[in-house]
């Protein structure tokens, strides 16, 4: 027997121009990062926002189908040293720590999930993402576009330790982490940073996504970059150190005019906060991982 309502015995396909992106916008703060050196343990801080908000307009859904629009994101590149003067390996001009995605730093994937760790592949679970579904108690609403609107921001907070993030006496690693860094070191009051460089580059992408199929259409690329360098003079007294050296403002984002296609990474785990290592390079002898990967 034919069907009657053939909607409701085969879901259709959305086509990628049947969803309409009414708007999209994608920018970071103009302004410096701000620097915070309160703590006599730690240096901290805070850089521009990076933000992005889209609208848009979904075709009127198959019943019993749910679909996803919000962003997905994925670190490409991470550099960044914490210079210690004359102390562990030259690395980038000073001797230092760094943070490290292995990964990406050896080449076996282009990219990393920045999901928030709990909603793989999106990056947030609140406004960075809208769930729609047909509506089965209103088939009028079920018959209708369904326009959605969805915001996030991202931005660095670090925590980087004054002294070398290693005992001075052994290869044993100290204890640094406690909830949010801010414990580091807690028994070294010797200042010894020179130098923080940081260079990080990210791909956001605003999708539409079948809950049930894993149906997937990309509908705007941004690519972007947060770059900074912090002097230190450590022999000074706490909050008269650091130096913002540039940049004092940030590249804007640039919106892709042909969407780039996900890499398989960007969407499952681990996140890149759960790939990244802290590894010092003491003069002598091996690299040591002072703070392993979660995952």
């Amino acid at each position: 027997m034919g069907c009657l309502h053939s909607l409701m015995c085969k879901p259709r396909r959305f086509r990628r121009d049947h969803i309409v992106v009414e708007e999209f916008l994608a920018s970071i703060e103009p302004g410096p990062t701000v620097i915070e050196e309160s703590s006599p343990i730690v240096l901290r801080y805070r850089t521009p926002y990076f933000k992005a908000s889209a609208r848009v307009l979904l075709p009127a859904l198959s019943p019993g189908h749910t679909w996803v629009v919000g962003f997905v994101q994925a670190c490409n590149n991470m550099e960044f040293y914490n210079v210690y003067g004359d102390l562990g390996v030259w690395v980038s001009g000073g001797k230092s720590s760094s943070w490290e995605l292995p990964p990406l730093r050896d080449g076996l994937v282009t990219a990393l999930s920045d999901s928030d760790g709990v909603c793989y592949p999106w990056y947030g679970n609140t406004t960075e993402m809208a769930t729609v579904q047909w509506a089965e108690t209103g088939r009028r609403m079920g018959r209708s576009p369904i326009r959605v609107a969805i915001s996030m921001n991202d931005n660095f907070y670090p925590s980087v330790t004054w002294a070398v993030p290693i005992t001075n006496s052994s290869a044993e690693v100290d204890e640094l982490m406690m909830e949010n860094m801010d414990s580091m070191m807690a028994g070294v009051a010797e200042a010894q940073l020179t130098r923080v460089s940081r260079d990080q580059s990210f791909t956001t992408w605003l999708v539409a996504q079948n809950v049930g199929t894993q149906e997937r259409h990309v509908l705007r690329t941004v690519h972007w970059r947060i770059r900074l360098r912090i002097n230190v003079e450590p022999q000074c007294p706490l909050g008269q150190r650091t130096r913002l050296v540039g940049p004092l403002l940030q590249e804007q984002p640039q919106i892709i005019a042909t969407n780039e296609p996900i890499p398989p990474n960007a969407l499952s785990r681990p996140n890149a906060n759960d790939a990244q290592v802290l590894v010092w390079r003491p003069q002598e002898g091996p690299p040591v991982v002072v703070i392993p990967a979660k995952q």
